[in-house]
């Protein structure tokens, strides 16, 4: 099994699909008339949709991986990305920079490495 897509619900799907789109993942669907837009990350196989209008919200965090994340970051900040956090180094040996879109949905920039999926207490017999 493989994750497909997560589906945002939002309030404003103009300012969302702007705001996606600076964040750097292609528009592969956009259809304002639904409104619906899907997105696909730049790496991996993983899509994000927003469906815009009586839809409705939800808590969610969302969390973007990427290889270098100080560049990622400083791009990101040039473009007009405002960061809640800098770049931190948690206890779970993740490093995180977490965010806002247009809704306030939750979105942290992360570095993981091997920890993503086998940090050193992950369990032997799943």
């Amino acid at each position: 099994m493989n994750l497909n897509q997560v589906t945002l619900a939002v309030s404003d799907f103009d300012a969302s699909v702007a705001f996606y789109k600076r964040l750097g993942l292609a528009l592969i669907v956009h259809a304002p008339s639904k409104p619906y837009a899907r997105f696909e990350c730049p790496d991996g196989q993983s899509t994000l949709s927003l469906h815009g209008g009586d839809v409705p919200a939800s808590t969610i965090s969302l969390y973007f991986e990427v290889d270098d994340l100080a560049k990622r970051y400083e791009e990101l900040e040039s473009a007009g990305i405002t960061f809640e956090t800098q770049p931190t180094e948690q206890s779970w040996l993740w490093t995180e920079a977490w965010f806002k879109d247009p809704d306030g949905h939750s979105l942290c920039l992360y570095h993981a490495g091997e920890a993503r999926k086998n940090p050193p207490w992950r369990l032997t017999d799943p």
